[in-house]
């Protein structure tokens, strides 16, 4: 059964009464196949309504909602002749964070990303996607290998943000995330970077550094998260909080593409990624297509120039 969002409810009754319908073998005078198709007509056009005037907090819970495509999903569906590589050669192995070699559409490339799991098992396995430092070791490790190989890197954001745990605290989180932003804005080959869920603080821009930046329509990017904000801001405020806090961070990727901080929006399937991940995975892809295409004509020196400008630049405008 599909997860419907609290303030899916509406949706969610029209179509439990559609599958109910659809399950009815005799409904005596009335035509089944009429009712449900004016059913879903009704449902469709809610759909369309409310997804066209999603506030910053319903953004946030589309962003987190857990049928939404993973970075598993985007590398079955994108990437071929996937190989993984784990292991950050200090400490050990963190499932947070994804990365591997693989052929993007005729590309050779480096694919690096958060991982949430998709049951408890697996949320668990993979922190849910909450990474450790040596989850961004290896993130810095893979992208000196693409260096070295000359290998155009993308990556898959997709975390609340980096591990807040003492154990990551004693193995130098903090450090290992500002390692892996420097990696990324050292790196001589081109670097595209896709927010497909949240994009959580420093744990987001630690994969994030990148020539192009692309969110999808009902991806969130921010500082710190709503719920955090406003636990700082009202000493453990509430769900009403965390609202008035999603609004004030300008977390959607509309503010955040007016504000110029990311540089493109990719649309979402009607009532988001999770009601048709193949599509939205497809629409994904041929965005990072196009951006490796114009970024791949420059040469290593020239990019990783033009790549420090544009974050030294953010902030700038109206000073």
């Amino acid at each position: 059964m599909p997860t419907f969002l609290d303030f899916e409810k509406p949706i969610a009754e029209l179509e439990g009464k559609i599958e109910e319908l659809r399950h009815l073998h005799n409904a005596g005078d009335v035509n089944i196949a009429e009712e449900v198709g004016k059913l879903q007509a009704k449902a469709d056009k809610l759909l369309k309504q409310t997804y066209g005037k999603l506030d910053p907090w319903q953004k946030v819970q589309v962003a987190r909602h857990p049928d939404r495509p993973h970075f598993k999903d985007y590398v079955e569906a994108l990437i071929e002749d996937f190989t993984p590589l784990a292991g950050d050669r200090t400490f050990g192995e963190d499932a947070a964070i994804q990365g591997g070699l693989g052929r993007f559409r005729g590309y050779s490339v480096m694919v690096i990303g958060n991982e949430k799991g998709r049951d408890t098992e697996s949320r668990i396995k993979h922190n849910f996607g909450m990474a450790r430092p040596e989850g961004y070791r290896k993130a810095r490790r893979l992208m000196e290998m693409a260096d070295r190989f000359q290998l155009p890197v993308i990556t898959l954001v997709d975390t609340a943000g980096a591990y807040p745990g003492v154990n990551a605290e004693e193995r130098g989180q903090s450090e290992a995330i500002a390692r892996s932003i420097e990696a990324c804005l050292r790196l001589q080959v081109p670097l595209v970077s896709a927010v497909i869920g949240e994009g959580g603080s420093g744990g987001a821009i630690a994969l994030a550094a990148a020539d192009h930046v692309i969110m999808l329509e009902h991806s969130i990017y921010s500082v710190i998260s709503p719920e955090g904000c406003a636990s700082i801001l009202w000493r453990g405020g509430g769900p009403e909080q965390a609202k008035v806090a999603a609004e004030a961070l300008k977390v959607t990727s509309d503010d955040l593409k007016a504000l110029g901080l990311i540089d493109e929006i990719v649309p979402e399937p009607l009532g988001g990624a999770h009601r048709e991940p193949a599509a939205a995975m497809a629409a994904t892809g041929s965005a990072i297509e196009r951006a490796l295409r114009k970024l791949l004509g420059s040469g290593g020196g020239a990019l990783r120039e033009r790549r420090r400008e544009k974050f030294l630049d953010m902030g700038r405008k109206g000073l």
